[in-house]
């Protein structure tokens, strides 16, 4: 009885030791790529979470203010384009005398950066622009 219990045992032992690490591994492999495109799905639904704006301001020789920007993506996996951006023209005071939007019509792979460049009549008494990006397509 205590050797038919040994055997069962060591067969036990000796079964699960030879199972095959390609389930494991294709495992592994599906729940990074499920892991991989939910966070792509994420990146898409709320692009304007990856995307950041920065840019300057000044005054040309016609009286126009023109902004210079950087778009730049943030995202792991998405890659976005028709970016639209507003822009805030506000006074020395804070207060907000007009906004604008402006699309940027480029692709920004993940990681990467762009430049755009726009011209405006801002309103009297503007001292400073503010940007921020509101959607982006994929």
């Amino acid at each position: 009885m205590k050797s038919l219990f040994f055997c069962l045992l060591g067969l036990g032992f000796l079964f699960t030791a030879c199972t095959s690490d390609e389930s494991k591994d294709k495992k592994i492999a599906d729940k990074y790529e499920d892991t991989k495109l939910s966070l792509e799905e994420i990146e898409k639904k709320s692009p304007e979470n990856f995307i950041s704006v920065k840019g300057t301001d000044k005054k040309n020789l016609l009286g126009q203010t023109v902004v210079r920007g950087k778009i730049q993506n943030n995202a792991k996996m998405a890659t976005f384009k028709d970016i639209d951006v507003k822009l805030f023209f506000y006074s020395k005071t804070g207060v907000l005398l007009q906004e604008d939007q402006e699309m940027i019509y480029e692709s920004v792979a993940p990681g990467e950066s762009k430049s755009f460049k726009s011209k405006y009549f801002a309103p009297k008494g503007t001292d400073s622009i503010a940007m921020k990006v509101v959607s982006a397509k994929f």
